[in-house]
C-alpha cells in the first residue's frame, strides 16, 4: 500500500503569493515518521521565492525553512503544525 493523499489546499493571495498544504497518510509509522504522515506546507512569493516551508523530507525529519534558515520542527499534531505554519506566514507578510 502506498501513501494516501488526505489533504490538499492551494490558495493564491491577491498579491500573487501562494500557500499550499499537502498531507499524506503513510501506510506504516516508522522511527523517522512516528506520526505516520508525510507533509509539505509551502508559502512563496509570486516570483517563486520560497518564504516559509514545513516538511519532513526523508533523512531530515520534521523541519521548517524560514527564508534561508532551516531548523528542526517539534511535530505535535496536525492542528499545531498548520497553526504554526499559518502564524509564520502572517509574520512574513507583516515584515
Amino acid at each position: 500500500m502506498s501513501a494516501r493523499l488526505i489533504y490538499h489546499e492551494k490558495y493564491v493571495y491577491i498579491d500573487g503569493a501562494i500557500r499550499e498544504m499537502v498531507l499524506w497518510q503513510l501506510p506504516d509509522k516508522t522511527t523517522e515518521n512516528p506520526h505516520g504522515l508525510k507533509y509539505r506546507l509551502y508559502y512563496g512569493l509570486a516570483d517563486g521565492t520560497c518564504v516559509v516551508r514545513y516538511d519532513n523530507e526523508t533523512g531530515k525529519g520534521d523541519h521548517k525553512h524560514i527564508g534561508n534558515r532551516q531548523e528542526l520542527y517539534p511535530f505535535k499534531d496536525v492542528e499545531t503544525l498548520v497553526a504554526d505554519f499559518l502564524e509564520d506566514i502572517e509574520k512574513a507578510r507583516r515584515a
